[in-house]
């Protein structure tokens, strides 16, 4: 059984080769899913605001982005939709995430090795050009059927600090604590078609053999729910050019920073009524 999966492979990667001459060009729908594991004092919170908490939150992380590629280049952005979440009930609740993604742009070229992403935090608009960080995928034996499409496993790890990504304050007298971090191994997993010989994924991930359709870090996933290759109307791939230009590094400075005044901001005008809830969702 080994053998035949190993041939299976070795057959599809030499077709894939030869089609990867061939010029593809399509357009992926995806949508995300991230698990929540929140605890709440029931002396505070009451299963009506629970239920109600949970619900924003789900709508908050249950996104849909499209993703339109060629052989080289993708642009993967959050798909447009009539009903934006809000932040904010009749009930107290505030949700407030950092880098919720709404509204940004990712351009990739790997032919050139390179990423430009547009993001807009809290209103002010960034150009962030760096370098691609191919993760260095390892290509598993499991196959499974997606569709019309016959997908492999790959996985890769990676070191991340984790903490509690979800922390909740009650205005009290008490002040909240800042969650303790710690550096995890965690392990990637991505299901690809060779039937599409592009290098492309969502999100940041990309450089398997062929179309990622879904992958998972453990917290969230993002599966492909929808295909169309070669579009009679093409695909539109426009490198993003709006916005203060920044490398990675740079970045990651103006967020911790801003997250920093956030906090500063959250503290120092807290409500005394007790019956406001702010959920902090940082990056």
């Amino acid at each position: 059984m080994k053998i035949l999966l190993y041939i299976t492979l070795a057959l599809s990667l030499f077709f894939t080769s030869l089609l990867s001459a061939q010029d593809f060009k399509g357009i992926a729908t995806y949508k995300s899913q991230r698990k929540m594991d929140i605890k709440l004092d029931s002396t505070r919170v009451n299963d009506e605001m629970h239920l109600q908490m949970m619900a924003m939150l789900k709508k908050q992380f249950e996104k849909e982005y499209t993703l339109e590629f060629n052989n080289n280049e993708s642009l993967y952005k959050e798909a447009e939709t009539l009903d934006k979440p809000t932040g904010a009930s009749s009930s107290g609740i505030q949700i407030e995430i950092m880098g919720s993604g709404e509204g940004d742009i990712l351009y990739k070229n790997l032919a050139e090795n390179r990423y430009a992403s547009q993001s807009d935090l809290f209103g002010k608009i960034f150009l962030i050009n760096d370098t691609l960080e191919q993760p260095e995928w390892k290509l598993e034996k499991e196959i499974k059927n997606m569709g019309e499409y016959t997908c492999f496993k790959a996985t890769f790890k990676r070191k991340v600090m984790m903490s509690s990504s979800m922390t909740m304050s009650v205005n009290s007298e008490e002040e909240p604590k800042e969650p303790e971090q710690k550096e995890v191994e965690q392990t990637v997993t991505a299901w690809y078609t060779l039937q599409i010989p592009v290098k492309h994924g969502p999100g940041n991930y990309s450089g398997l053999p062929g179309l990622i359709l879904e992958v998972s870090d453990g917290s969230e996933t993002i599966l492909c729910s929808r295909i169309i290759i070669n579009p009679k109307d093409g695909v539109s791939i426009e490198e993003p050019k709006k916005g203060k230009k920044v490398n990675k590094k740079e970045f990651e400075a103006v967020m911790e920073k801003k997250m920093k005044e956030m906090d500063e901001q959250f503290h120092s005008g807290r409500r005394d009524d007790g019956h406001s809830i702010e959920i902090r969702i940082g990056g």
